[in-house]
């Protein structure tokens, strides 16, 4: 199935890059242990911006909040089941690859049309002993020691349709994940 572009419209797989901040406030303790840059004891998790609905992205689309709220509750039947598995950077691909898996949504939540997320990089025990990489969370987990501003961007399948200047995200659309990327979409949604 083919990428769509910035403000291409038309089906296919819709993934999304852009910017924005959440605020430090969000993840003191994390980002605290992550500037000491020691070997982390435990679990890495963050809570982050995912999405808002309604917002003109980077790319020129727009999810509206009917379909984006669809979408999130259909979600949470994986998250219940503990797979809601995402990749590190977007593939050309519709489908989660288990070995390139970096982290997992724990939860999700509305804060007006914004939809935060809380989610856990998936680090191995070598990463937590020794510091060694031996697993894409790892990698995850060791840019983000490092100081490296990463983000959150969704994946999905679906179509537009262009209303004014704007792409409008079609029913049809079916979110695969979000994965995490260096250049986010939707505006603040940064680790």
């Amino acid at each position: 199935m083919k990428i769509l572009k910035p403000n291409e419209i038309g089906k296919g797989i819709l993934i999304e890059y852009d910017a924005g901040q959440i605020s430090p406030s969000e993840n003191p303790q994390v980002i605290k242990e992550m500037n000491d840059r020691s070997i982390q004891e435990g679990a890495i998790i963050f809570n982050a911006i995912l999405q808002k609905a309604g917002v003109e992205n980077r790319n020129g689309r727009v999810y509206p909040e009917e379909i984006l709220k669809r979408e999130v509750q259909n979600y949470q039947k994986l998250i219940d089941m503990g797979s809601a598995l995402s990749e590190l950077n977007h593939p050309e691909s519709s489908l989660v690859d288990l070995e390139r898996s970096s982290h997992r949504i724990l939860e999700t939540y509305w804060d007006g049309p914004v939809l935060m997320g809380k989610l856990e990089i998936l680090t191995s025990p070598a990463y937590h002993k020794t510091g060694n990489v031996s697993c894409v969370g790892d990698i995850a987990a060791n840019l983000l020691r490092y100081g490296v501003t990463l983000g959150i961007s969704s994946r999905g399948v679906g179509s537009l349709q262009r209303e004014g200047s704007q792409n409008i995200v079609q029913d049809d659309f079916e979110l695969i994940c979000w994965d995490v990327v260096t250049s986010p979409s939707t505006p603040g949604s940064w680790i």
